[in-house]
């Protein structure tokens, strides 16, 4: 597994989504709070809704601008993450086994523009 994996959400239907054929994902959704959570985080880049990127690890990296706490397990295999940046919390699908083996106690996330 990847110490910094790379996803490219982007809006569908009105929800934040993102492929990856790699781990056999396709318009995996982002909800309960994670989609409400990237909407803020990228309230300052361009044309996120057709696309962006989200780099994301364990661990710290140059350039992480959000930190995700684990808080707790949730409904449904899912893992339930609060952002002190943001004051918020949202829950991270199973989808998160595809890049973890199990869920981090922190999430480090940094979104940038496709084109930047």
């Amino acid at each position: 597994m990847n110490t910094i994996n790379i996803i490219a959400p982007y809006k569908y239907l009105g929800m934040w989504v993102f492929d990856d054929p790699r781990v056999g994902l396709v318009q995996e959704p982002f909800v309960a709070g994670a989609d409400t959570m990237i909407d803020r985080v990228v309230e300052n880049t361009p044309e996120a809704e057709k696309g962006f990127l989200m780099l994301f690890s364990a661990t710290p990296f140059p350039g992480h601008q959000v930190k995700l706490e684990w808080r707790r397990e949730g409904e449904f295999g899912g893992n339930w993450y609060y952002s002190p940046q943001l004051d918020m919390e949202g829950w991270l699908c199973p989808a998160l086994f595809k890049y973890f083996q199990e869920a981090p106690k922190e999430i480090y996330i940094q979104v940038k523009a496709k084109d930047a």
